[in-house]
């Protein structure tokens, strides 16, 4: 899959591909958190620009037969089609998902193309839709065929629902079956996270007070509207931290695979973090620490570090699925430098476990630690034994073909498919060696500076 954004923020024009993991690097104030949140904001609506058609002769057929057979290659050859439009779609809703005036994205472009080697129809299918205790209609797809069957199970003059809802579901049907496998579910840590973390009561408050405002109203208001209405200064993925953080007590009824399948991967995660977390009853969320005689602290009382994890340590317990896309914008947040390249090592975990990762980052700990964990992957006498002797995990090693790194800096850019090319913002893939690694020249050059004022220093009197 490969994003194309242009007047974004920063950004002028670039784009880029999503791996295994992916990493974006560079400056402050060069584009990546622009570019982070229109990904999250299509992955979380990419479903509602999606228009299939339906043609008449289809459901005519099956209120006439009884039955239906659509073929699904017809639709697969639209596929390009069908994206871009959803692109525009989504592009229209870019001022919401940044919470900002639409002016700044009049000359905003969002788009993702995917290769047709990419798409991953379902081998089967089946929906059926009720109406009080029957079931109206089924909607099937049968393995090794590439008929969608739609089968009528009332008559006609017993039918009590519209036409447009027969076409929704069919429309429902062929969207999972040909788009679901493409966009992975996200979920997003935004650099705001520490903030949502501490003030989880305030916003139970404030929920609290717009229901009673609701309750004593005597118009006809619409409740989620006015439920999102104390949030509507924040962009999406920061509305997401929100509304996570007031749902840790749900949240914590729920287990991920990774609690029946890999709990080694929890028990990394609390060395890191150096406790557990914990949701009472009463819906009150604390830290306990290992091998403390405090029994528990609050967010207020817990370290920073323990508040910027918070949002990743429930979602890798309580909800992570394979195949989601984990999104963290500056891992790095508060982290001692040890623990950073812990985290890197716990992304090179979860890659190897079927969820994908993406984020951005100034940390050169987490790059260099990556690059160890690249370049430890190969089957050397002289490397495993390195691996061993300072306690890297095969389960940690990776291999360089399931990262992507870009960094977001000025360079040169054909413009809008021009010959020329001219200097903007941009994002600009790294190379990758699979024997040294990543090179990120967005730290090595600030790297390179310090080290040589140093050896001035040092040396500079001789």
């Amino acid at each position: 899959m490969k994003i194309k954004i242009k007047n974004l923020g920063a950004l002028k024009q670039a784009e880029f591909m999503l791996g295994d993991m992916t990493i974006i690097c560079g400056g402050n104030n060069t584009g990546k958190t622009y570019a982070t949140y229109a990904l999250f904001g299509f992955l979380t609506y990419w479903r509602d620009g999606l228009a299939i058609n339906i043609p008449e002769k289809y459901i005519n057929q099956l209120m006439a037969d009884g039955v239906v057979h659509i073929n699904i290659e017809e639709y697969l050859s639209k596929v390009p089609d069908i994206l871009a439009k959803a692109c525009e779609a989504y592009t229209d809703k870019l001022p919401m998902v940044f919470a900002a005036s639409a002016d700044r994205f009049k000359d905003s472009e969002f788009k993702v193309t995917i290769e047709k080697s990419e798409i991953q129809v379902f081998d089967s299918y089946r929906r059926r839709m009720k109406n009080a205790n029957a079931v109206i209609f089924t909607i099937t797809k049968h393995e090794d065929s590439s008929d969608l069957e739609i089968t009528l199970l009332v008559e006609q003059d017993k039918l009590k629902i519209p036409r447009k809802a027969i076409i929704r579901r069919i429309q429902d049907a062929l969207i999972d079956i040909i788009f679901s496998r493409l966009f992975p579910n996200p979920f997003i840590a935004s650099a705001e996270r520490t903030g949502a973390a501490i003030f989880g009561k305030e916003l139970n408050f404030a929920r609290n007070r717009l229901l009673e405002e609701m309750s004593q109203s005597e118009e006809n208001i619409n409740p989620m509207e006015l439920l999102l209405k104390g949030y509507q200064d924040y962009a999406l993925p920061v509305k997401e931290n929100l509304e996570f953080t007031r749902q840790l007590k749900t949240m914590a009824k729920s287990s991920s695979f990774i609690v029946e399948n890999h709990s080694e991967v929890l028990e990394d995660f609390a060395d890191i973090i150096g406790g557990q977390y914990s949701v009472t009853r009463n819906d009150e969320l604390y830290y306990i620490p290992k091998g403390k005689r405090v029994v528990k602290l609050t967010m207020d009382e817990s370290s920073s570090a323990v508040r910027s994890l918070l949002d990743v340590g429930f979602y890798l317990k309580h909800i992570a699925k394979p195949g989601d896309l984990l999104i963290i914008d500056e891992p790095e947040l508060n982290l001692h430098p040890e623990n950073q390249c812990r985290v890197a090592r716990l992304f090179a975990r979860l890659v190897n476990i079927g969820i994908k990762v993406f984020i951005t980052t100034h940390s050169d700990y987490i790059i260099k630690e990556l690059n160890t964990l690249i370049m430890l992957n190969h089957a050397k006498p002289h490397l495993q034994r390195i691996a061993k002797q300072e306690g890297y995990k095969p389960e940690e090693l990776i291999s360089s073909d399931r990262i992507k790194v870009y960094i977001a800096e000025q360079a040169p850019v054909k413009l809008d498919g021009g010959q020329r090319k001219t200097s903007c913002q941009t994002l600009t893939a790294a190379d990758i060696d699979p024997i040294l690694g990543i090179e990120a020249r967005s730290f090595d050059k600030t790297i390179d500076k310090m080290n040589k004022i140093q050896e001035a220093i040092i040396w500079g009197g001789e």
